[in-house]
């Protein structure tokens, strides 16, 4: 295995837990979200948001798809990954694993900042649902941000390696 994937991060506690089930937490919460839009919507549905409205205003456009795919269904995908990735840290203090973590969260709060601009200027609604799960992306990507700037990695050597 490469030097650079055996670095492992010395990890600091957040409220004396390990980041790593901070951030599976997280991610089960934005698994959660997307799992109830993606089962909605793949029913032929709309997600209930109470007295605001926008939720189905926003799973009717024709930018809750892609590619004929929900998007939730790819957060989904993405809060497995990032789960899967969070344990995976949480065990074995890879610092590569917090990195993949970082980055995915990353390129999900990028996505989540251009879909709420969409909800915003061009559909003129907002989804409940959308924006929290956007805000789980936005305290997974921070936490593992903070992580990333306090951690200080170390090669651990390996026999035979």
């Amino acid at each position: 295995m490469p030097a650079a994937l055996r670095k492992r991060a010395t990890v600091q506690p957040i409220l004396g837990v390990h980041p790593g089930l901070i951030l599976a937490a997280l991610d089960v919460v934005g698994l959660l979200i997307a799992a109830y839009l993606s089962s909605v919507e793949l029913a032929g549905g709309v997600p209930v948001c109470g007295p605001i409205h926008g939720c189905e205003e926003v799973a009717r456009s024709e930018y809750s798809r892609i590619a004929g795919i929900p998007v939730a269904v790819f957060g989904v995908g993405l809060s497995l990954l990032l789960l899967t990735l969070a344990i995976a840290w949480w065990r074995t203090n890879l610092y590569v694993l917090l990195l993949a973590h970082y980055g995915l969260s990353l390129a999900g709060v990028l996505f989540e900042v251009y879909f709420l601009y969409i909800q915003i200027v061009v559909i003129g609604a907002v989804c409940v649902w959308c924006t929290s799960y956007g805000l789980s992306l936005i305290l997974r990507f921070v936490i593992a941000l903070i992580v990333w700037l306090r951690g200080n990695p170390t090669i651990i050597e390996e026999p035979g390696g």
